[in-house]
């Protein structure tokens, strides 16, 4: 009986190894994972010294936070060494459709753009330029907070004639030199203005969405 039994597990992990379909993590799995570890960062509190002569006792949670934050540190190191214009778009148009999937564009709604920018302090660590372009064609909806780079960004949220444009803005230098590209039927435009990265995402067609990003540059 215990020999059929063997044979029996055999034969299912042989099924399960040849048969089993295999998934690859996307861009989004990473994305959530590093934002996941991010806010397990931000709560650490200072722990108590332990007593001289004394090992400190670890608790099944404190194991886990380090392994979290071994692997957050890991990918950080990693981000900040091999990341590319193309990962970099791949985030982008993720957290684009992640947000109309879910009906999540805005965590302010609001067309005054003096409402969506002082939504954004505190929240962030620096102040996103929020421009009114209802005049132009392309008029403001709102704002919400996003996760791009490993870092908290802003998102604000225009339309263009029932088309949604999300423009992600943060500090710092562009990855790489290309400005305009295609990855999923979504357009991608990035340009960096005044010390700052913009990344205008939309399935609006490039020549709209190349005069929406020629006047939030003037």
């Amino acid at each position: 009986m215990a020999e059929s039994m063997d044979d029996r597990d055999d034969e299912l992990s042989r099924l399960v190894r040849d048969r089993a379909t295999r998934y690859r993590a996307g861009p989004a799995l990473e994305s959530s994972i590093r934002a996941e570890l991010a806010l397990q960062a931000a709560s650490v509190r200072p722990q108590r010294p332990a007593p001289a002569g004394r090992w400190p006792g670890w608790s099944l949670m404190g194991i886990g936070f380090a392994c979290g934050l071994a692997v957050s540190v890991a990918l950080h190191f990693w981000i900040g060494r091999g990341a590319t214009a193309d990962q970099l778009e791949a985030e982008l148009v993720d957290s684009h459709v992640r947000a109309l999937m879910v009906s999540h564009l805005t965590d302010v709604a609001s067309t005054d753009q003096h409402t969506v920018k002082p939504w954004f302090q505190g929240r962030v660590d620096y102040s996103p330029p929020v421009k009114d372009l209802a005049a132009e064609g392309y008029p403001l909806i709102g704002g919400r907070l996003d996760y791009i780079e490993g870092r908290a960004v802003a998102a604000l949220i225009y339309r263009r004639h029932g088309h949604f444009i999300n423009l992600f803005v943060w500090p710092g230098p562009p990855v790489g030199t290309r400005e305009t590209s295609s990855r999923q039927g979504y357009n991608v435009m990035r340009w960096a203005s005044g010390g700052m990265t913009y990344a205008a995402v939309s399935d609006l067609n490039d020549q709209e969405l190349g005069v929406f990003a020629t006047l939030l540059r003037q």
